[in-house]
């Protein structure tokens, strides 16, 4: 069974509790019970000490001195609730302070005395098994004459040190509970402050879990907690952009590659029913085979995109004059130019213009480049290519004079099947694949392009890349 967090940390501020308290009652009892019980046979022993000068001159002796002394002592005992006796050296107890009372033992013997006892700061429990209860106990050698004439003993009930203990003892218990209590804030404010956030986090992972990336971790703090909900949020709707993305990548391909398809098959079924004349069969071949180039054209950029999403796109590094590749690649359009009168206008820099790239999939770029300059460029315009060098970097421009983009689909141009709405007016045999390439290529070599564009004035692309460094030796 998963026990929550709340429950745990209830569990240990009572287990804390308990434990704490019975510290308290068991270890520090007794040592406050063993401090009392030292101290207050240090007080007793010096009573002792008292009692054995004044005792001892008269001690044995007849006459009212004695007597005087009894009195004195059963005063003393009675107000202070302590035992006095008098012990000789065989072991009768010669005095009791209890006289009058059942348990006077006066006049009677301790078996096993021994005197050498008396030299022990203190014992406890019934003094040889005489007393009936358990009594702290000090003795006091009384000597007159450099001899051992008898014993001073004080007895007091341990029950009474007990209690004192214990009153000395109710002050800590006291603050322990104000402090326990007390304590019962920080817990209330872990709830407030980790449990019940990690509560709220917890549910949304669950939603998110399940598919519901649109739910919103609603957490409004500063501290590590509404961090981890703001991260969560934004993972989610990252991933929600991601679906949303996946969902319209599989539509658009399916779409692209149904109407090539659909408009292949129809042309076969007119070949095989003999619905097309033996005249126009070869103008409508020309058509499939056109359908087919564009198929090609489809997977050949899905699977570029495929190889760069993967960083299975190897990068081969070389030195080549940029110049070279961007006039063999406008030759490959010349047929395209030639028959709607486009032109290419090269302007190329006199200084050397030499780049390490990859030359393959650099020539990939300028190739979709010029392809969607001649897209939107009108008939009997020019296409103008720059070439020219800025400090350690090499920049490329292809401007054209055609529809140009909008600022709202500005920002949209490298999404994989995006089309502008003129250019799914113009040109629907486009896979809105070719800037998308151009901008996964450019980044796989670690640098940038721009765009900058006007509405019916035209559109610059401008990328750069690193001129070769010296080898250092």
């Amino acid at each position: 069974m998963r026990r929550s967090l709340s429950f745990k940390l209830i569990a240990g501020y009572l287990i804390f509790g308990i434990l704490s308290f019975l510290f308290i009652a068991l270890v520090t009892a007794r040592i406050t019970y063993y401090r009392v019980l030292e101290r207050r046979a240090g007080d007793l022993r010096n009573m002792a000490g008292l009692i054995s000068d004044m005792a001892s001159g008269s001690y044995g002796k007849s006459g009212g001195s004695s007597y005087s002394t009894f009195e004195q002592l059963d005063s003393l005992s009675f107000y202070s609730g302590l035992r006095i006796w008098f012990i000789n050296p065989d072991g009768m107890i010669t005095y009791d302070s209890s006289s009058g009372s059942k348990s006077n033992l006066e006049g009677s013997s301790i078996p096993d005395f021994d005197p050498a006892d008396t030299g022990k700061p203190y014992r406890t429990g019934n003094f040889y098994g005489v007393l009936s209860d358990d009594y702290l106990s000090v003795s006091v050698p009384m000597i007159r004459n450099f001899r051992t004439i008898g014993y001073v003993v004080i007895h007091e009930t341990t029950s009474r040190l007990s209690r004192t203990s214990d009153a000395l003892l109710l002050p800590t218990y006291l603050t322990f509970l104000v402090i326990y209590l007390l304590s019962f804030i920080i817990l209330a404010m872990i709830r407030v402050f980790v449990t019940n956030p990690l509560k709220t986090i917890t549910k949304g992972a669950d939603e998110f879990a399940q598919g519901n990336l649109k739910h919103k971790i609603e957490i409004n703090s500063s501290d590590e907690m509404g961090y981890l909900a703001e991260t969560l949020n934004y993972m989610a709707s990252e991933l929600a952009v991601s679906e949303e993305y996946q969902r319209k990548f599989i539509a658009n391909v399916s779409h692209d590659f149904r109407s090539p398809l659909t408009s292949i098959r129809g042309y076969l079924v007119a070949f095989e029913d003999g619905t097309i004349p033996p005249e126009l069969q070869g103008k409508y071949i020309r058509v499939i085979l056109g359908e087919t180039e564009r198929l090609t054209k489809l997977t050949e950029s899905m699977l570029s995109i495929n190889a760069l999403e993967q960083n299975k796109m190897l990068l081969d590094m070389s030195d080549f004059d940029i110049r070279k590749i961007i006039r063999s690649t406008c030759e490959t359009f010349e047929g395209v130019c030639s028959s709607r009168n486009i032109t290419f206008d090269l302007f190329f820099s006199d200084e050397d213009t030499t780049v390490r790239a990859d030359i393959g999939r650099i020539q990939q770029v300028i190739y979709n480049l010029l392809d969607n300059a001649i897209k939107f460029s009108p008939d009997n315009s020019e296409i103008e290519i720059s070439v020219y060098r800025r400090n350690n970097m090499v920049f490329v421009s292809v401007k054209d004079h055609g529809i140009g983009i909008s600022k709202d689909d500005i920002k949209k141009i490298w999404t994989r099947f995006y089309k502008t709405d003129q250019s799914r007016g113009k040109d629907k045999r486009g896979t809105g694949l070719g800037l998308s390439i151009v901008k996964d290529i450019i980044d796989a070599h670690h640098t940038t392009i721009d765009v900058v564009s006007t509405l019916n004035i035209g559109t610059e692309f401008i990328f750069r890349l690193p001129v070769p460094q010296p080898e250092q030796t």
